[in-house]
């Protein structure tokens, strides 16, 4: 009798959003990660009736999913008639309620030994504020936010 092991599930990480284009850019920029161009799928649901208008916008030129854009890591495989990452990937989503308490979940940037200054003047010139410096006997961190709220800490 052979046992079969499960592959790994293949997952996303999904963030609530006001305005998800405006955090994918900003993540896209921060991971230094591609944000997903899916015009090729947006036109053909649009000409074959399957998405409304509506439900569409205009972003950085091609038309994209109005509630709904994805980042993803540049190195893992996607979809090119789709444009959807098949691995590392963001997944923001347009909800009408504002973050109104600390994040359950949050990212850990690793940007190297003796850069974590450097690389949260970076972020913070992308849109993203300090929230406080931690020094603990584990080690020392900068808890941040993106530009709607979400914390993540930078090591």
């Amino acid at each position: 009798m052979s046992t079969h092991t499960p592959a790994p599930l293949h997952w996303k990480l999904v963030i609530d959003a006001a305005d998800p284009h405006a955090q994918a850019d900003f993540w896209a920029a921060a991971l230094h990660y591609t944000a997903e161009d899916n015009s090729a799928l947006v036109e053909r649901l649009l000409s074959l009736g399957a998405l409304p208008e509506a439900a569409t916008l205009d972003h950085h030129g091609r038309p994209a999913f109005r509630d709904l854009i994805a980042v993803r890591h540049p190195d893992d495989p996607y979809d090119p008639d789709s444009g959807t990452g098949l691995g590392r990937r963001l997944l923001f989503q347009r909800v009408p309620e504002a973050k109104t308490v600390k994040n359950r979940l949050h990212l850990d940037l690793h940007p190297g030994a003796g850069r974590r200054a450097d690389e949260v003047a970076r972020l913070e010139a992308l849109g993203a504020r300090v929230l406080r410096e931690v020094k603990e006997p584990a080690g020392e961190w900068t808890v941040m936010a993106d530009p709607e709220g979400n914390e993540f800490c930078v090591q």
